[in-house]
């Protein structure tokens, strides 16, 4: 930003010639360094004219918010600038809210940069750098409201995705729990259908046992009585003789 103060003489009220004189030859310097792109020296000689010469312009005030802010003293521009927005020169006023919302967009102020840009053109319409940033805000807040529509509509669908797929964890869950008791309940079943069949042929390995010695009994009872019984003299003589044959 360029803006210089080239003359005050015929705006003073100075009667001192010579205090006018410095007036000029500082006014001249200030120019000379902030060409030079010196805005230290440009800044003090600046404030050595408000300051000690006492010369309230706002022309130096502006000279003086741009020196400021390409030194990026940021806090001392905006509080320059400020002290210009009712400014009885539109150039002034006009050239300070354009500044002020460079300033604002560096920061990221991009609806106070507009209003700025907005503020400049009124104070000045022939101000196209003014024109051209504001046309260029709307369309970084028009960039940045459909950002933001784009990564809130995001924010749903991660959402929704996510509670679907945990959704879809517990389902899955459920589903391999329902499967293992499953399991777990039909190995139960396996285990006691074998100890039951285990059981079963144990009894039935008694009942053969027990079948077969009752066979068993039942065939030496038969055999018993199928042996021929001696007759009653038989029986006699057999044990009479049995005792002849063992004397006393």
């Amino acid at each position: 930003m360029k803006y210089f103060l080239t003359a005050i003489l015929l705006l003073s009220p100075f009667n001192d010639l010579d205090k006018i004189a410095r007036v000029n030859k500082t006014i001249k310097e200030a120019r000379v360094a902030y060409l030079n792109c010196d805005y230290e020296a440009a800044l003090n000689k600046y404030r050595y004219l408000t300051d000690s010469l006492q010369v309230i312009d706002d022309d130096i005030r502006l000279n003086i918010a741009n020196a400021y802010y390409n030194l990026a003293d940021t806090a001392q521009a905006i509080d320059n600038y400020s002290q210009l927005f009712d400014s009885k020169s539109k150039t002034v006023r006009s050239t300070a809210h354009q500044q002020m919302g460079i300033l604002s967009s560096k920061n990221k102020k991009f609806e106070e940069a507009l209003d700025h840009f907005k503020e400049a053109i009124k104070a000045n319409p022939a101000n196209e750098d003014a024109r051209y940033n504001y046309e260029l805000m709307k369309k970084i807040l028009k960039e940045q409201e459909e950002q933001e529509q784009q990564q809130q509509n995001q924010d749903q669908k991660n959402q929704k995705d996510k509670k679907d797929q945990e959704q879809q964890n517990q389902d899955q869950q459920n589903k391999d729990q329902q499967q293992q008791q499953n399991e777990d309940q039909q190995k139960q079943e396996e285990q006691q259908q074998e100890q039951n069949k285990e059981g079963e042929g144990e009894e039935q390995e008694k009942d053969q046992e027990q079948q077969q010695e009752e066979q068993k009994k039942e065939e030496g009872e038969q055999k018993e009585e199928q042996q021929p019984k001696p007759q009653e003299g038989e029986e006699a003589e057999e044990k009479a003789g049995e005792e002849q044959q063992h004397p006393l």
